[in-house]
This record gives structure tokens, C-alpha cells and sequence, in this order.
């Protein structure tokens, strides 16, 4: 259902990340990464671009991405008892950045409160305007 406006969401969403870590893992998926954020990855990790592309990232189609552990964990997920963080978070790609909102989890009610079972801090904490959601989305490669 859609406002006046013709965004279901006019009124804004709410998010607060929970720290959970159950957007970077638990089940198969890509992060995707251009080169100038595999750069930025490798600079923070301090080894050169070519080592970390080759040792971090997987080609799927044309794109590169991030490659997952055998539980489907992105390869930075460090989940450390309860304590869940991501190894790279100051130099995160825009998928991460730019999560939850999604142009594909913000197209309909539906669509939000699905990846609401899956993420604790959807329908939770901050408000979001309109406005805000839709210039993250519009960032978003996902």
C-alpha cells in the first residue's frame, strides 16, 4: 500500500543494528566489491590489491565478491561468543554501507518485513525519513 505520494514507506521506516551479524552470513549470498573498494580493503589490510582480490574475492558473472566461509559467514564476520563484528567495518563495501535499505527490500511492505525476520533491528530504534531511505537506496548496488 502506497501514500499519496505513492511511497509506502512516506511516513519513514525505523532501524537499529543489533550487531547480530545475520546480514554478513548464515546463508549464501554475495558482497559485491568494485576495484576502488577491494583498493581501499587492501590498504586497511595493508597488503597490495592483487594479493587481496586474489586471496578474498571470487568473480560471480562480471562482478567481484567477497568470499564466504563454509557457513556462509562473509570471510570478515568475526563472531566471538556473543560479540559479532566485521573485521573491516571503516572500509566496508556499499552493499554493507548501505544495508537495509536495499532498493529490492524497500519495494514493498512486504518485501521489508520479510527481511525483518532475518534482522532484529528492522521495525526497531532510529526513524528514517523518506528522503534518507531513498538516497541510501539510491547508493545501493543490491
Amino acid at each position: 500500500m502506497s501514500d499519496r505520494n505513492g511511497k509506502w514507506y512516506q511516513a519513514g521506516l525505523h532501524f537499529g543494528c543489533t550487531q547480530c551479524g545475520n546480514c554478513c552470513g548464515g546463508f549464501p549470498g554475495y558482497v559485491w566489491v568494485t576495484n576502488q573498494e577491494a583498493e581501499a580493503i587492501a590498504a586497511f589490510l595493508k597488503m597490495p590489491t592483487g594479493e587481496f582480490i586474489k586471496k578474498y574475492t571470487t568473480r560471480a558473472g562480471r562482478r567481484m565478491t567477497l568470499i564466504e566461509k563454509d557457513n556462509y559467514d562473509c570471510i570478515f564476520l568475526d563472531r566471538k561468543g556473543e560479540k559479532v563484528g566485521c573485521e573491516i567495518y571503516s572500509v566496508r563495501p556499499q552493499q554493507c554501507r548501505t544495508w537495509p535499505f536495499w532498493k529490492r527490500n524497500i519495494t514493498d511492505a512486504d518485501s521489508w518485513n520479510e527481511q525483518g525476520r532475518r534482522c532484529g533491528g528492522i521495525n526497531r530504534g532510529r526513524a528514517y525519513t523518506a528522503e534518507e531511505i531513498d538516497e541510501t537506496a539510491k547508493n545501493s548496488p543490491c
